[in-house]
């Protein structure tokens, strides 16, 4: 009897209790297998040609004949019970065709033969390990029918019967092959969808990727798949220029608006406008961002998993190292550090100390200039930005900072040139900014107030850091200071007349450090969801100052155009961001002074790279 006409007669060949026990039904169906294939050595191999024609059977054809589907599943299951008889010298067509085959394209029985067959083959021989691995990979990214059709019940049906089915081969192998975790990292790193598709395969693909991470497989591979997950939103995050995004007009301060109102359906305490997202931008950035802001709610909601499940606190290690490994320094990252401000969010006590921590750790004690400014920088923007931090816990770090820094100032040579002391003005500054954030909260606790009081000397130093920092931060610290009798001898120091120095605008050129503070408001509307709650907009910051009160330093509410204005379309993010802003009032000693504040940059870019310097 041929193997086609065997197979005709064959039914229900096997039931399986565990990969290598199988109880076979028909054991003629798999000797005659296993003849095929050890007769190919011989020169016979008529009767695996006919095997591998089952195999390689087009797909039309293939669906359209019910014989054809029971003929592929008896196939399968017969050769889960004579993979011994493979040979990869000798039977390559039939792996060839083997490893080509794709869940997406059977029904549930076949799949479940197709797996058993991957998993008996990957167990069996060191030598097909790799091949079971890819093709099973292969497989967390579905057809465009898929990608087109998820809203589709059935079509979503299909996405869990086949991804169900792969991660638990993939368990099952890892169990009996130790070694899977370390072969399976690189596969997974090479077959990450490249970022020039722009397509929404990449966010199934790493919906499978943290599914992994949170498995057993993660146990052992976890910092490895985090690394290819962040690598992949930074490329992505890198994607979207700031050019894309609507910006406000520049003759604005830092400090006198904020894109908070941006994002719709975000409305906090503080905000004052809702406004349309900025990701409807109609470009290659608009894409990209989309896809960004999918995946990090995809992350996000991953960390939320690792929360309730106890396991944040070791993720949040690996996720550190995939942060400084590839956002730390990385040029225009403005959205992917958003991951570690959100875990940190999740478990202010344990990752949220971690993070400042060892931001601070890395300003003090690392080599590398441009890392410990970028370290300070955002330093600064997850304390003041962090409203889940105790404002103990802000005073604390700062005074890390100010101890660092009042130490540089008694050991600082006599060369006071800006661009030989970098490392101290970006220390300086981030203390400043922060406490543009923070002063009243400290100012209202003695001891904590204490503990800023060698700050003075800092700022009167010979360096004279008032006027080499970004000129909007130095603008507000001052403002603040004052109104808050921050400094004891307030009759020594100057609060007036500190707007910006040549010394400010030539310090780091035309892509500044001193304007990096990558936890500004995240512009990304569903991401901007899960931050928002835990997140202190400048609108919400309760000042030192009173905002009515009439003086040199008064605040004024500034509507831009009134209600009436027919500017720009409802979609026009510039028009809805324009129309309120609160704008501190400066008085100034002449023109020039006046024009040099006018040229401040509108507000602070996290696109700015450190490496400017």
């Amino acid at each position: 009897m041929g193997a086609v006409e065997l197979l005709n007669d064959s039914s229900s060949l096997y039931t399986e209790d565990y990969v290598g026990n199988v109880d076979l039904s028909d054991m003629g169906l798999v000797q005659t297998l296993r003849k095929a294939l050890t007769s190919v050595k011989t020169g016979d191999s008529d009767l695996y040609h006919q095997i591998v024609e089952i195999m390689n059977r087009d797909m039309k054809e293939f669906h359209a004949d019910p014989d054809a589907v029971a003929q592929l599943e008896t196939v399968l299951k017969a050769l889960s019970g004579s993979v011994s008889c493979i040979d990869i010298a000798h039977h390559s067509k039939l792996l060839s065709a083997l490893f080509g085959m794709k869940l997406w394209d059977y029904r549930p029985n076949v799949m479940d033969a197709l797996v058993n067959l991957v998993i008996s083959l990957a167990i069996s021989s060191g030598k097909y390990l790799d091949s079971c691995l890819n093709m099973l990979i292969c497989n967390f990214l579905p057809p465009h029918w898929v990608i087109r059709n998820l809203s589709n019940p059935r079509v979503l049906n299909k996405k869990i019967e086949v991804l169900s089915r792969v991660h638990a081969a993939l368990l099952k192998i890892s169990i009996l092959v130790p070694l899977t975790p370390s072969r399976l990292m690189p596969m997974l790193s090479q077959n990450m969808p490249k970022i020039y598709k722009k397509d929404h395969l990449i966010v199934v693909y790493v919906e499978n990727l943290l599914k992994l991470e949170n498995s057993s497989i993660g146990r052992v591979g976890g910092s490895m798949i985090l690394d290819v997950v962040v690598e992949r939103l930074r490329d992505l995050d890198l994607e979207i220029g700031w050019d894309d995004i609507p910006q406000d007009d520049s003759s604005r301060g830092m400090f006198d608006m904020e894109l908070e109102d941006a994002v719709e359906g975000t409305i906090n305490e503080g905000d004052e406008l809702p406004a349309r997202p900025l990701n409807q931008y109609k470009s290659g950035g608009s894409i990209a961002s989309e896809l960004l802001d999918k995946l990090m709610v995809i992350a996000f909601e991953h960390l939320e998993s690792c929360q309730n499940d106890g396991r944040l606190d070791q993720v949040f290690e690996n996720l550190f190292k995939s942060f400084e490994n590839f956002i730390l320094d990385t040029y225009k990252s403005k959205f992917s550090q958003f991951l570690m401000f959100y875990a940190c969010s999740l478990d202010p006590e344990n990752c949220g100390v971690k993070f400042a921590s060892k931001l601070v750790d890395i300003f003090l004690f690392n080599k590398s200039p441009a890392t410990r400014m970028s370290a300070v920088d955002y330093l600064a923007s997850f304390l003041a930005r962090g409203k889940f931090l105790p404002v103990s816990f802000v005073a604390n770090m700062l005074k890390r900072l100010i101890d660092e820094c009042v130490g540089y100032c008694r050991t600082c040579n006599d060369d006071i040139r800006p661009e030989v002391h970098p490392i101290f003005f970006s220390g300086c500054q981030a203390i400043m900014y922060v406490l543009c954030f923070r002063m009243k909260s400290i100012l209202d606790v003695p001891r904590l107030w204490s503990q800023l009081t060698p700050l003075e000397s800092i700022l009167m130093h010979k360096l004279d850091p008032l006027r080499v920092c970004l000129p909007s931060v130095v603008a507000e610290f001052l403002k603040q200071a004052k109104a808050g009798g921050l400094f004891i001898v307030s009759d020594s120091f100057i609060f007036d007349n500190r707007l910006e120095s040549e010394l400010s605008s030539a310090f780091g050129g035309v892509n500044r450090l001193d304007t990096f503070f990558p936890f500004d408001p995240c512009l990304l509307k569903s991401s901007n969801s899960f931050i928002s709650p835990n997140f202190i907009y400048w609108s919400m910051v309760k000042a030192t100052y009173d905002e009515d009160e009439e003086d040199e330093y008064d605040a004024e509410v500034i509507v831009n155009g009134d209600e009436d204005s027919d500017e720009g379309e409802e979609g026009d993010i510039d028009y809805a961001m324009n129309k309120m802003s609160i704008t501190p009032k400066h008085s100034f000693k002449n023109q020039m002074e006046k024009d040099r504040l006018l040229r401040m940059p509108s507000r602070i870019r996290p696109s700015t790279s450190p490496e400017s310097l």
